[in-house]
């Protein structure tokens, strides 16, 4: 019995021995505090940018100082890829898109935002602007952000207006030298009724259609011509499926940085403001950018085969006369107040 019970208190001895061995060396002590595991590294957001012309153009250009930007003030936590060439899409269609939240970015025309927003057709009507620092003070002053803050309704925010230029026109039939010559052509516009309306009344056959469509359109001749600014023109290499072109300057086009609301407001404050000052030093860039490529533009259209043609002073006005009733049937329907303003505006800007 004696030993028996001196082998089982043996036993247990081990046991509480090895018991505080193991308490010893795992157990944490109470003034240390367990490794807390580090969180997941937040995975980056992403801006799709899409537009409609190719990675040759100023627009391109001026997004890529945007990615720029918006890549290095946020530390790589909001990322931007590029998708030129109508990849996402004509104009139209990006920003349903924006609307949905299904894309984060593009840049139209004012043209067809106007199709969301009617206002921004003020901007749309022939012979508005003289010339582009007129342009600059408007867009960037009270009524072009009164415009600007009439987006979020259509689920989209406008973050700046950068330059598409002054458009000109081009045709594979004769040289426009005056209103007369217009007559029958078939010209694809942009779909904008102000737009349309106006080549109805210089006796052209509008036809509107996505720009992606349009090179293949001229090149087996569904159409006669179109009117973009010259740096699209030259860069979208129109040259190779057009014979003219007339600097008619008819309408002066601004493009407008849009993003996704849905994707604005999952933002913070710090990001928003951000991509605000993104958007106008990237502004600035592109302006710079394409001006500079249209002063030299017609040149390399001559070079390349083209017949270009300057309005005479005396057929620019006929030009002007011959769309003006286009003021009166749109006043209404854009804000007699509104366009008396950005008129008014004009004027000031141009003393």
């Amino acid at each position: 019995m004696k030993k028996t019970t001196l082998k089982f208190l043996a036993l247990i001895s081990l046991v509480v021995f090895t018991l505080g061995i193991f308490a010893g060396c795992g157990a944490p002590k109470q003034d240390q505090k367990a490794p807390v595991a580090k969180p997941e590294e937040q995975k980056a957001r992403v801006i799709r940018a899409g537009i409609g012309l190719n990675d040759k153009h100023p627009q391109y250009q001026g997004l890529l100082k945007f990615k720029e930007i918006v890549e290095r003030e946020t530390k790589g936590k909001v990322q931007v890829q590029i998708f030129h060439s109508g990849q996402l899409g004509d104009d139209r269609t990006m920003m349903e898109a924006l609307q949905l939240g299904t894309q984060e970015m593009t840049c139209p025309s004012t043209a067809p935002i106007a199709n969301f927003v009617p206002e921004f057709s003020v901007f749309d009507f022939p012979f508005l602007f003289p010339n582009t620092a007129v342009a600059d003070k408007v867009l960037d002053g009270p009524i072009g952000k009164e415009l600007l803050d009439k987006l979020p309704k259509q689920n989209m925010i406008g973050l700046a207006y950068w330059e598409n230029g002054f458009r000109d026109l081009t045709n594979s039939k004769k040289e426009i030298k005056t209103v007369a010559d217009l007559k029958g052509l078939k010209i694809r516009t942009m779909e904008n009724k102000l737009h349309l309306d106006a080549f109805r009344l210089l006796g052209a056959n509008p036809t509107p259609m996505p720009f992606p469509e349009l090179f293949t359109a001229m090149q087996q001749k569904t159409v006669d011509g179109q009117e973009n600014p010259v740096a699209t023109i030259y860069l979208q290499k129109f040259y190779e499926v057009q014979k003219y072109v007339t600097d008619t300057s008819h309408i002066y086009s601004p493009f407008v940085l849009l993003m996704s609301k849905k994707f604005w407001d999952a933002s913070t404050p710090e990001e928003q403001a951000i991509f605000k000052k993104a958007a106008e030093e990237a502004r600035d860039y592109e302006r710079k950018l394409n001006r500079e490529a249209n002063a030299k533009y017609f040149d390399e259209l001559a070079k390349a085969g083209m017949t270009v043609t300057k309005l005479t002073p005396e057929a620019r006005a006929e030009f002007v006369k011959t769309v003006k009733p286009v003021y009166d049937t749109y006043k209404e329907k854009v804000g007699a107040d509104l366009l008396a303003r950005v008129l008014a505006e004009i004027e000031k800007a141009g003393k």
